[in-house]
């Protein structure tokens, strides 16, 4: 999208909710007009905002009835399906993420997009100085083999080509179903055959997971440490990777 597209942008719908966050940081809260019901940063947006479906269905009719110059989503969090219908409404991005080095790229698109990249290059630089700081942090942590659960019944786990496999390994957490593909379905009653994990991760998003389902996990893997884990974290990328590096100091640090 080139200089001339970008000047005319007023009202700006999200369907995702990390990207809603960082418009907000970036200064552009009047210009958002649409967000989902999982946009939950800031809260009050919710009450401020219309809310035009989730991430995975939206309700077409209330985007076009906002008439928006530009739907912000991501290939991840949209089907191929919900970015098509939203190209014959208006302009679309979709933003593709595996690392961090994407999110800050997104950020730059983001800063020259809409006209706000002071505020781009604060959020980056903020990002890189908590980064390079993490990985003097982690340099001589040792490795772990880990298990990252996002879902229940089925079973799902985040696995190699994810944002929070790459995450995961930043953490020295080596993740035994890197062998797999995106989110895939397992079988706990294996999970000692498949890896046996010294760390098993219970993520708060998209799956609410309790202490219960920790004891639940522990019948089949006794010797392993099962936490609860904040899932933004290792999920939301964009300006919430500001916070996240700290977490992650604070999490190595109960280990």
């Amino acid at each position: 999208m080139n200089q001339n597209n970008t000047s005319k942008i007023l009202k700006i719908i999200s369907l995702v909710p990390s990207q809603t966050e960082l418009l907000y940081d970036l200064g552009l809260e009047s210009s958002i007009v649409g967000i989902t019901k999982f946009c939950i940063h800031p809260y009050h947006l919710k009450e401020t905002k219309m809310i035009v479906g989730g991430t995975k269905n939206i309700n077409l009719e209330k985007i076009k009835r906002l008439k928006p110059d530009i739907i912000l989503c991501n290939k991840e969090e949209n089907s191929k399906e919900i970015v098509d219908q939203c190209k014959q409404i208006t302009k679309t991005h979709v933003s593709e993420i595996y690392d961090i080095q994407d999110s800050i790229d997104l950020i730059k698109t983001y800063g020259e997009f809409f006209f706000c990249k002071k505020e781009a290059s604060k959020i980056i630089a903020e990002i890189n100085f908590k980064w390079t700081g993490f990985k003097s942090f982690i340099a001589d942590k040792e490795t772990r083999k880990a298990a990252y659960f996002i879902w229940k019944n089925p079973w799902m786990v985040a696995a190699n080509n994810t944002f929070i496999n790459y995450l995961l390994e930043l953490n020295n957490f080596d993740n035994i179903y890197k062998n797999k593909e995106r989110y895939p379905e397992v079988e706990i009653k294996k999970m000692q055959l498949e890896g046996n994990p010294d760390l098993i991760f219970l993520s708060s998003e998209p799956y609410p997971f309790t202490e219960k389902h920790a004891l639940e996990l522990e019948e089949f893997i006794p010797n392993a440490t099962i936490l609860l884990v904040d899932g933004e974290m290792f999920s939301w990328y964009g300006s919430r990777l500001r916070y996240a590096f700290d977490y992650f100091i604070a999490l190595q640090n109960r280990l």
